[in-house]
């Protein structure tokens, strides 16, 4: 009878075990990030419920602001430790449920953004059409409350896709309808503070003294590049306001920046 020698033990790389243990984390991070999802869809389906059955019993029994502030005192004394049951929140549930009767049928894209979220589209928009697609552009671009804010404020859903382009001649199809949902109409720039009369210069440099807050505006997926970018073509020669690069069209993008003494407007081209 034969034996086999046992295998010794290999020395571990420090290379190899760098990128076990980064496999390792994104497994955590990814089961965290699931896990999370879930739990939040289970959330807002909870609070619709609640929302669901608190708007029934008051059709159907008349009841009125007092029972349901009681309900909000007793479900926080039997749930101490769960946040979410105070008055506000209660009512908040009753307006998502009236506002989402389908819900469990073709609207769960609300049940994958937080309940804040929710309580922001319903606060800043009336037509379900636009919380869907608010819903949706959260979904994907991972808004923050605060960045959603700033887009429902900026009324981001009216000047999306408006902007007037040369990009459905000179771009392939889908890149072209890519580039145009990409752009808005017009710009807000409200953040400059500049004074009435401002000329295209005054404009530039505002622009990049503000460079966050103009690359937010521009929306998801613009890098900055440079300003005043020469070009040399034949024997002529051209400056670019502003040249941008987009990692999701893999394209640059000119912008001219165009001043209107009519009308004290600024614009982006």
């Amino acid at each position: 009878m034969t034996y086999s020698p046992a295998k010794q033990p290999q020395s571990v790389t420090p290379k190899e075990y760098k990128n076990f243990l980064k496999e390792i984390k994104e497994k955590i991070l990814s089961s965290q990030v699931k896990a999370a999802v879930a739990v939040n869809r289970e959330l807002i389906t909870l609070y619709w419920e609640i929302g669901t059955r608190v708007h029934a019993k008051q059709k159907s029994e008349g009841w009125g602001a007092k029972t349901i502030e009681n309900l909000a005192k007793d479900l926080k004394t039997s749930f101490p430790d769960m946040q979410g049951f105070s008055l506000r929140n209660l009512k908040y549930m009753v307006h998502f449920a009236k506002e989402y009767p389908d819900f469990v049928i073709g609207q769960q894209v609300v049940a994958q953004i937080p309940w804040g979220h929710n309580i922001l589209l319903l606060q800043k928009l009336n037509s379900l059409k636009d919380r869907l697609w608010y819903a949706n552009k959260t979904i994907e671009n991972g808004w923050s409350r605060n960045v959603l804010l700033h887009w429902l404020d900026s009324n981001l859903h009216q000047r999306e896709g408006r902007a007037i382009t040369n990009f459905q001649g000179t771009l392939p199809s889908p890149q072209s309808d890519l580039a145009h949902q990409t752009l808005k109409d017009p710009y807000c720039f409200d953040f400059l503070t500049l004074r009435d009369k401002h000329d295209e210069r005054e404009l530039e440099i505002g622009l990049l003294d503000h460079v966050q807050k103009f690359l937010l505006e521009l929306g998801a997926g613009f890098s900055f590049v440079g300003r005043q970018i020469h070009l040399a073509i034949g024997d002529q020669d051209f400056y670019l306001d502003l040249l941008f690069y987009h990692y999701k069209l893999r394209c640059f993008i000119v912008v001219e920046l165009l001043c209107c003494a009519q009308h004290n407007n600024s614009y982006v081209a």
